[in-house]
């Protein structure tokens, strides 16, 4: 029977109440739920279209969702707990993003930054301040990721892998390690563990010891960045970060290994993650005899992070590395043929501890606390040498003949240990307390604003009983700092900022900064598939370091009763190091972009370097001196003056500029090749000490070999700095899939300007086994090889053989390397994911 129009009406009413109670329902399920927004994009910025994103918690997935038309997504959940984001796009590699907590009533931001399949293209910090892509900037930023250092028990020739850096080890395992960047000095680097600066007062960081335990990523920056860091970053930043635990279980790895001259390594890792905990703990021991007398090291390593989410937003995360190491210091054994009887050791506390939050969808700060504890202690147990002794007492070494790369040799005893009390001690320590905040604020999807203040508070110290010298300095530093970072039609990316520095040493400075980067030809397929052009300008400052300022003439004066004569003579505290950097280059996309080519040209002025200049020249060093002034300085100099002891100043400068350039690219899922090189020319400009030895008639200070000028101690104007080689290179290749991984490395270099620095340390006092400074060091080509394979799901195998061509040249002259080396061990690991 038909159904009246009344009958409907009445029908439709009744179903009112119902769909009114199922909206309710269906609401109140949305209010108690977790939302997870965000937009996936590619690493220029553009917006991904149709790429899937699937939220997994305890390795299930809960919920998926697939980007829109502008590359956003959302994805909504009932259930609270940990998860992370799995996201997949086509012609881009998969991506896991970093684990999380939201609670029933988060609402969760992420932006995904999808990677292309072929080339590595890492997200950055240290560029600037905020997480971008490679490429989206313009300054030049590498990252060693754990492929990089897996195999290999310190950072020492992992660090050769990148162009414009050059590393510098005085000896074999453990012995002290610099990093040389873009021809800047050795201390010019500012080094940070989980945000917090690890080096010395001054900036000096020895990398020698430093395990690769507990290190998930290394990035590189070559360029001045003070800007953002502060005195230090005078010409890179180096930036390690400590893994998290993600697994929903207790995860636990160890590895051991044995090798060549008694070497040997355990290590033990444990991490996982519980609602909003996550937590990871590690510890290392390794240790070796070396291939020298006296030259036996050991390193033991612990490190721990535990992050704590307040909330989906709000984050509290604490970590520490703490590393003693010892390791024998035989000396120059080619000046010698005689090892020093002397210890190095070292103690270093890096801890922190940081609230993240995330205040709005377009606001986020972070306050963090640093604390830095370094302690330097050197002895030197007894008189060695060969049992040739001079008339006061001091010991020689047996009779050598010294080799330079430039063909030129001498022949004769040098000075060991001088005749003094033993055991001759040396102490040195570092403290820092830091305390930092930065915000950084998105102003439009386009354009994001970074502002922030840092203050430090350090503390050091120089102790050698020896000497009766007893040295403290405190230093209260301070900085503001405010940069922007934006893109215009994701073509043109842009960096620009500044800071106003204040520290108590050398006053306050101002550190500009600025970038730019434009795609000529946007990513596409095809040959060329992508052209972009780099420009940047930077200026910088270091903080003088701590011997520095204990040996610098101002403080001998004011601390030796002459204050007065300091002022009148306007002698002042050491002024703070400057650079200058120019740089300009581009980047060229091949074949789809499975192929990347970048070069770029730089050029670095240094300024207000410190030098050590001789007592007898300091008189000259300040002009316009009256007779009267210059006798009272002569006078208040006294041994200095009379023995010609060097004391601390601001009169060295030199310039650095070259051609940096990196070529990357994939074959298949599987195969990652990587190669540099670096051509660096790098000339001393002005150099009061090494410039005026003769400045005296009938002065001794003059060394020289058949009229070639020398440099004893620095080198003379127009030379090249020390250790600073002018060609660089390196290349990588490695393979791996489920099982098996293998790396193939390999680092260049050519012969570079040093001194053997026996200035009258021959038998006869004098400057015999002085050799010209040009191309002293030889160049070399170190090779290395290494890989595992997992036998088992929880066990595998690896090993790694160093040094494949045998150099004894790759340390500077008068050091051995340590020959060919291969170690073997066995890893084992209970459930996946500790890192």
């Amino acid at each position: 029977m038909p159904v009246s129009a009344t009958s409907r009406r009445r029908s439709r009413r009744a179903l009112f109440p119902i769909l009114a109670v199922l909206l309710v329902a269906a609401s109140a399920s949305h209010c108690h739920a977790a939302a997870i927004r965000g937009v996936v994009t590619d690493t220029t910025g553009a917006k991904i279209t149709g790429a899937s994103v699937v939220l997994i918690s305890k390795g299930h997935e809960v919920a998926r969702a697939v980007s829109t038309a502008d590359g956003s997504f959302e994805i909504l959940t009932g259930v609270s707990g940990r998860f992370y984001l799995l996201v997949s796009a086509k012609s881009f590699r998969q991506l896991q993003t970093p684990g999380f907590y939201a609670g029933r009533l988060d609402n969760i931001e992420r932006t995904v930054v999808l990677e292309p399949e072929w080339v590595h293209e890492s997200i950055v910090v240290t560029a600037t301040g905020t997480p971008t892509p490679q490429a989206q900037v313009s300054s030049a930023t590498s990252v060693l990721g754990p492929l990089d250092f897996a195999l290999r028990d310190d950072f020492v020739d992992a660090l050769r892998l990148m162009p414009g850096t050059s590393v510098v080890q005085t000896g074999q395992h453990g012995a002290q390690t610099s990093l040389f960047i873009r021809g800047g000095d050795s201390d010019d680097n500012k080094v940070l563990v989980d945000g917090v600066s690890a080096g010395d007062l001054g900036g000096r960081f020895d990398f020698g010891p430093l395990s690769t335990t507990a290190i998930e990523s290394t990035e590189v920056y070559r360029g001045p960045n003070s800007d953002l860091y502060g005195a230090d970053a005078e010409t890179g930043v180096v930036s390690f970060t400590t893994p998290h635990g993600t697994t929903s279980f207790p995860s636990f790895l160890f590895e051991g290994d044995a090798g060549a001259f008694y070497s040997s390594r355990e290590q033990l890792e444990v991490g996982g993650a519980h609602n909003k905990l996550d937590y990871f703990g590690a510890y290392s021991w390794m240790q070796t005899n070396n291939d020298l007398p006296n030259d036996e090291y050991h390193v033991a390593t612990a490190a721990a992070n535990v992050g704590y989410q307040l909330s989906g937003n709000t984050q509290l995360r604490a970590t520490v590395h703490y590393g003693i190491d010892g390791t024998g210091v035989p000396n120059a054994w080619d000046f010698y043929l005689v090892a020093d009887d002397a210890t190095q050791k070292d103690q270093d506390i890096f801890m922190s501890g940081s609230v993240d939050n995330q205040t709005t969808a377009s606001f986020h700060n972070t306050f963090r606390y640093g604390l830095t504890r370094k302690r330097e202690q050197y002895y030197l147990w007894k008189e060695d040498g060969s049992g040739y002794f001079d008339s006061f007492g001091d010991s020689f070494g047996n009779q050598v003949t010294i080799i330079g790369a430039n063909g030129y040799t001498a022949t004769g005893r040098a000075l060991l240990d001088y005749a003094q009390t033993y055991p001759y001690k040396s102490y040195l320590v570092s403290n820092r307390d830091q305390l930092e905040y930065e915000g950084t604020y998105n102003v439009t999807p386009h354009l994001t604003v970074l502002a922030g203040m840092h203050y430090e508070d350090e503390r050091g110290l120089e102790y050698i009983p020896t000497f009766a010298t007893h040295e403290v300095a405190g230093r209260d530093n301070y900085d503001y700092l405010a940069s922007v970072h934006g893109d215009y039609k994701t073509r043109f990316f842009y960096t620009l900022g500044g800071s106003l520095e204040h520290y108590s040493l050398f006053g306050t400075e101002t550190t500009p900064r600025g970038g730019v980067s434009f795609y000529a030809v946007r990513p596409r397929k095809g040959i060329f598939s992508g052209t972009r052009i780099l420009g940047n300008f930077g200026e910088s400052v270091r903080e003088p370091a701590l011997t520095d300022q204990f040996g610098s003439l101002y403080q001998f004066l004011t601390t030796n009763g002459f204050p007065t004569l300091a002022t009148s003579l306007h002698i002042g505290p050491l002024a703070a190091p400057q650079a200058r950097t120019y740089e300009g280059g581009g980047e060229q996309a091949f074949f789809s972009g499975r192929l990347t080519l970048r070069a770029s040209y730089f050029h670095n002025e240094f300024g207000r370097q410190i030098e050590y200049v001789g007592g007898r020249l300091l008189p000259n060093l300040v002009p316009g001196l009256s007779p009267a002034q210059k006798l009272a300085l002569e006078t208040a100099l006294g041994y200095y003056y009379t023995d010609d002891y060097g004391l601390a100043v601001n009169t060295e400068a030199f310039r650095a500029q070259g051609v940096e350039s990196a070529v990357e690219g994939g074959i298949g899922r599987n195969i990652f090749l990587r190669g540099g090189y670096t051509y660096l020319d790098a000339v001393i400009q002005r150099s009061f000490d090494s410039d005026n030895e003769a400045y005296f008639s009938g002065s001794p200070f003059a060394p020289s070999d058949d009229g070639i000028p020398i440099g004893a101690i620095s080198p003379l104007w127009g030379a090249r700095p020390f250790r600073r080689p002018p060609h660089t290179g390196f290349v990588s290749a490695s393979y791996s899939n489920r099982k098996l991984t293998a790396v193939l490395t390999g680092a260049f270099a050519s012969r570079s300007d040093d001194s053997t620095f026996l200035e009258y340390e021959d038998q006869y006092g004098g400057n015999s086994l002085l050799l010209p400074n040009r191309n002293l060091d030889f160049g070399f080509a170190r090779i290395d090889a290494g890989g595992s394979y997992q036998i088992l799901n929880w066990l595998g195998v690896y090993a790694q053989a160093e040094n494949l061509t045998d150099n004894q040249h790759i340390a500077p002259i008068g050091y051995v390397c340590l020959p060919t080396t291969v170690r073997t061990g066995l890893r084992i690991q209970w459930g996946k994911g500790a890192r």
